[in-house]
């Protein structure tokens, strides 16, 4: 055939049919190329909006917990305290006991607990003159800062007046408001108030009762203040909900400048959103983010609380954190402690701290004005158990300003341990210890009452299974707080 009747023929020689192979299977190699960049792309972004979901969960919990626990304490109570309005005390009656459903209830003092909105202005808050008792009155915003203390550590037991202001208030000097001593500025509109009062049994507790209805709070102006919180939106589903409450709740109680710099990066998750939630139909991928997010920031939360702060304690040894909540770098208030002491160097490290003191020690106070320790274990590293009889010997009395109680919990429950003699904790205030000839004393931890009355004397009921063990140290000594002093191990009793 010529060149011209092939080329009529329009048919490619063999080099062309080769050629175009090569193109159409280099495009198709680029096309799955560019897909697959896409696609990393894609699940690099996806993943990086999970992590900062979980970086938003450690930041928020504590706001959300907080607040979540204020509403519940206005509405259903908390454990033996009523529920009472906003702006009202609700005050234990009676001393907590192996009735009381409530995990962790102490023994040697009496709550009172108050929700204060500020949104209207500010409250003058009255306490009385205790005689020298020791109380610590608390105040705690909504991110779970404590930002001012009251009572006998930190400013005496006298009969005083304090004005509570909100943030941002212009009113000047004590807003003519007379007979205030100091004027207390709150970082959050809401505030939680806790009073600790101690008790020393059923016989002084007439006196607590007397002592509880002196703590009040009164509007400095006449008109109705707030008695809520800004509520979510109905609509968003559960797996939601806790992003749709930090979004609300962020955007109503905004914290520290430092901190409103930190949570700018969550714009992304939808957190500084305002007006109608984006989660009540939001993107999936930014569900899948949220919710697989939340879960990661929870083990994180549940991971740090597990670790143990030392790296490795020996059989037997109690925990104890004194600088649990030195997490709060912005607010020192009345009664509180600035030093770099009591503050945290790193402040996004602060933030999980934060996230693992709300998780297990809600509304806790810093370690300065108490601290508290436990154990499951006994001196052979063995779950403590109501089947064994333990004994706890203090050289010397734990070092304290103001006073100590040891507690047993039972387990899982963490309730108070029911028993005939109606003691549930046993401390240095407890009447008719006895002890040793050296001055020591003999702590004897079993479930039936000791035959020989020394020991009876210095009886801690334990509950028929498993339990642990809680030491309360008030007002600690400078060995509890920089770690010199170590709670000697509990033993089994051997006969």
């Amino acid at each position: 055939m010529s060149e011209q009747a092939e080329a009529a023929s329009g048919q490619p020689e063999p080099g062309q049919v080769e050629s175009g192979q090569v193109e159409s299977r280099q495009v198709e190699s680029g096309q799955a190329e560019f897909r697959q960049a896409e696609f990393r792309q894609a699940v690099s972004g996806q993943q990086a909006l999970r992590d900062l979901a979980a970086d938003a969960y450690v930041y928020g919990y504590p706001l959300v917990s907080d607040l979540t626990m204020a509403e519940a304490s206005t509405h259903q109570g908390l454990g033996p305290l009523e529920p009472a309005p906003f702006n009202e005390f609700s005050h234990a009656t009676q001393l907590a006991d192996g009735d009381t459903h409530f995990v962790f209830a102490t023994h040697d003092t009496m709550y009172s607990i108050a929700q204060v909105d500020l949104s209207g202005g500010p409250f003058l808050l009255h306490v009385p003159d205790t005689g020298g008792a020791y109380y610590v009155l608390q105040c705690i915003d909504a991110w779970t800062n404590n930002f001012a203390y009251l009572g006998r550590r930190a400013t005496g037991t006298a009969e005083d007046d304090w004005l509570i202001v909100p943030p941002g208030w212009s009113g000047g000097g004590l807003g003519g408001v007379r007979g205030v001593r100091e004027v207390i500025d709150a970082p959050t509109s809401v505030v939680t108030v806790v009073v600790r009062n101690a008790c020393d049994g059923p016989d002084d507790l007439p006196r607590v009762l007397a002592l509880q209805r002196q703590f009040t709070l009164t509007a400095t102006d006449p008109e109705t203040h707030r008695t809520g919180l800004p509520a979510p939106d109905p609509d968003v589903p559960e797996e939601l909900l806790f992003f749709e409450r930090l979004r609300v709740w962020m955007a109503d109680f905004p914290p520290s400048a430092p901190d409103r710099a930190y949570q700018d990066r969550f714009q992304p998750l939808g957190l500084l959103e305002e007006g109608p939630s984006p989660y009540t139909a939001g993107d999936p991928a930014l569900v899948q983010a949220l919710t697989e997010g939340l879960e990661r920031g929870r083990a994180r939360v549940e991971e740090a609380i597990r670790a143990a702060p030392d790296g490795g304690r020996p059989p037997g040894a109690w925990q104890m954190n004194p600088h649990l909540y030195d997490y709060s770098l912005d607010h020192f208030g009345v009664g509180t402690i600035d030093s770099p002491e009591w503050r945290m160097t790193d402040r996004e490290e602060s933030y999980l701290v934060r996230a693992v003191a709300a998780r297990v020690g809600l509304w806790g106070n810093h370690g300065y004005e108490a601290v508290y320790g436990f154990t499951f274990q006994d001196a052979e590293g063995e779950q403590l158990s109501g089947a064994k009889s333990y004994v706890l010997r203090f050289e010397q009395p734990p070092p304290v300003e103001s006073f100590w109680s040891l507690t047993t919990y039972d387990i899982p429950d963490c309730r108070l341990v029911d028993n005939s003699a109606g003691r549930c904790s046993i401390g240095d205030r407890t009447p008719g210890l006895v002890h040793g000839d050296d001055g020591s004393l003999t702590i004897h931890i079993r479930k039936d009452r000791p035959a020989d009355p020394a020991e009876a004397a210095n009886w801690l009921p334990a509950p028929e299974g498993d339990f642990r063990s809680v030491i309360r140290l008030y007002t600690p000594g400078q060995a509890v707080l920089d770690g010199r002093y170590e709670m000697p191990a509990i033993q089994v009793l051997r006969r």
